[in-house]
């Protein structure tokens, strides 16, 4: 059974949808006994870090999670804000993250040459998958993404960048730790590129 977490931030209905669209049963849920009979997990979001976290805390999320990602290995998929949660902390907010990744959150900076780039990156763009997973499979050279965000990961150890985007810049747009993956672009917007993303996590063993 997949699990997409309702904590209160994000598009739970589209994730849901673009799921159903490939034919697979997905259940939009809070409830801890659900989330821990869960075979893979996605963690959506929308909106402003310390928000994200304090719902997960308030719903009594953090503690099932670290157990059924740290512990049993189960795969789990972030998306935007889900994936910056994973990180130690961000930019955007005083409180800690989950810490999964040795990572940070941090807005987009831009030299006086690059002053005309609009915060926040939205809109279509491409990524360059940096390393062969099975997230990306079919998708390493033709690929289109939908992104909205006004922060980006930065990882210490390159070894989790799964994905970069340049604008502006190359800024890390998808991660991997073991059975960790999160995508920085909205899959549930990005049609069929975002469907074969989808249908890759899915299929994950």
């Amino acid at each position: 059974m997949i699990v997409i977490i309702d904590y209160g931030m994000g598009n739970l209905g589209s994730m849901a949808n673009m799921l159903k669209k490939i034919g697979v049963p997905v259940v939009v849920s809070s409830i801890l006994s659900v989330i821990g009979s869960a075979s893979k997990l996605i963690l959506p979001g929308v909106g402003a870090f310390d928000s994200g976290m304090k719902n997960l805390e308030s719903r009594g999320l953090v503690q099932v999670l670290n157990k059924r990602v740290l512990e049993d290995k189960v795969p789990i998929l972030g998306v935007c804000l889900g994936l910056q949660l994973f990180c130690r902390n961000s930019e955007e907010g005083q409180l800690a993250g989950l810490g999964w990744l040795d990572a940070e959150t941090i807005r987009f900076k831009y030299q006086v040459a690059e002053a005309n780039l609009k915060i926040p990156h939205m809109g279509w763009n491409q990524l360059r998958v940096c390393q062969a997973h099975p997230l990306f499979s079919g998708l390493e050279d033709v690929n289109r993404f939908y992104f909205v965000h006004s922060y980006h990961v930065v990882c210490t150890n390159q070894d989790n960048v799964l994905a970069a985007t340049s604008y502006g810049f190359d800024f890390t747009s998808a991660v991997v730790k073991d059975n960790i993956m999160g995508v920085q672009f909205h899959p549930e917007k990005s049609h069929n590129f975002g469907m074969r993303l989808l249908k890759n996590f899915v299929e994950l063993v």
